[in-house]
């Protein structure tokens, strides 16, 4: 193997497009850009979302509704379904842990006890918020609340 030997492995190299060079290229006329329009010409950038003149789609759409930027979403558990998961896990506190460790809830959830149902077991209830008649059940079947921030 000497020097003047070497080539570039099969299909490694690849013949560079000759554009605007007359017919004989073979990409003659047009140079590969169609006929005329905003994109053939030179200096042509594409700006995102436009649409070619047609009215763009966030100009078409109407605006709608008010998104608050300071709502908190609760995950929610009604006093029913509290019974229900401690038949199903053998729950005796209802705190974050337990139920991230069931997979009830992620580690960023915060959780809120409503008091639709009825609880029969006596719990401690460790959790983001609780509702007034849920508060009321709870101390009733003999349960303790703790509001964990």
């Amino acid at each position: 193997m000497k020097l003047h030997n070497l080539k570039p492995a099969e299909g490694a190299t690849h013949k560079e497009k000759r554009l605007g060079r007359g017919e004989a290229s073979g990409k003659g006329g047009t140079s590969t850009k169609g006929n005329k329009g905003q994109q053939a010409r030179t200096g042509y950038q594409n700006k995102t979302g436009h649409e070619g003149g047609q009215m763009p789609i966030q100009r078409r759409l109407p605006k709608r509704g008010f998104k608050n930027p300071h709502r908190v979403e609760y995950k929610v558990f009604n006093l029913g379904q509290i019974d229900q998961l401690v038949e199903k896990y053998g729950i005796t506190e209802f705190s974050l842990e337990n139920l991230y460790m069931n997979g009830l809830v992620t580690r960023t959830d915060l959780v809120k006890v409503l008091g639709h149902g009825e609880l029969s077991a006596k719990l401690t209830f460790k959790v983001n918020a609780v509702s007034e008649k849920a508060k009321t059940s709870i101390e009733a079947a003999g349960g303790t609340v703790e509001i964990v921030k």
